[in-house]
């Protein structure tokens, strides 16, 4: 009998392995920062940092169904990744109705907060990127996970500006503004992870 590691099975188990691995660490990451985004972001009053927890929250879920999905058929990957799609596409709904409501009734949110504490998601999410960087062409599932990562960065990278518009011009209007951004770029994202599930959803069974 050939020794497992000649074949393709012992490679293919080993990277589901290290795909497991490095789900399950970006999910406590991604967990643990939803809570401290979302206390900073009620205290600061901020629309854009509470879209960085709601991204936050959005994340830890897509990890953990992700991790379901690891070593499973590409039509359940491409299944889960819809899912993930829809999980980005109710972030991007929720980002866009808090904005509407912060519009209607502004408030100029604390900006020393949202700075601090976007430094902080900035420096966690860095984490996250440098640990699914490897595995972001591997398949359509941690292709999707690759995207909502790199969604993070560019949320943190945003609420950061915010502050800065925020302490500029002493008004609500560009954590408003990056809030809608963020909403865009929600919608955008889902709309790219969901057109990648559906394409390979009639796909061979095979994992």
């Amino acid at each position: 009998m050939a020794d497992c590691c000649e074949d393709k099975s012992c490679a293919l188990d080993a990277l589901q392995k290290r795909q497991a691995s490095t789900l399950k660490t970006v999910l406590w990451i991604n967990a643990v920062m939803f809570f401290v985004v979302l206390a900073m972001a009620i205290y600061a009053g901020s629309a854009a940092l509470l879209s960085d927890a709601l991204d936050n929250l959005g994340d830890a879920l897509t990890y953990a169904i992700s991790l379901y999905a690891v070593g499973k058929s590409v039509q359940t990957k491409s299944r889960v990744a819809l899912f993930k799609g829809f999980l980005i596409l109710a972030a991007g709904a929720a980002v866009s109705v808090q904005v509407l409501y912060k519009s209607l009734h502004p408030e100029t949110p604390i900006y020393e907060v949202m700075g601090a504490t976007s430094l902080v998601a900035l420096a966690a999410n860095g984490v996250c990127l440098w640990l699914l960087w490897s595995h972001r062409e591997e398949d359509i599932n941690m292709s999707s996970v690759w995207h909502c990562s790199r969604n993070d960065i560019a949320a943190n990278l945003s609420v950061l500006l915010a502050a800065g518009g925020v302490w500029l011009v002493g008004s609500p209007w560009p954590d408003l503004v990056v809030g809608f951004a963020l909403g865009v770029l929600f919608l955008w994202s889902a709309a790219r992870v969901l057109r990648g599930a559906i394409s390979t959803l009639g796909a061979p069974a095979v994992v």
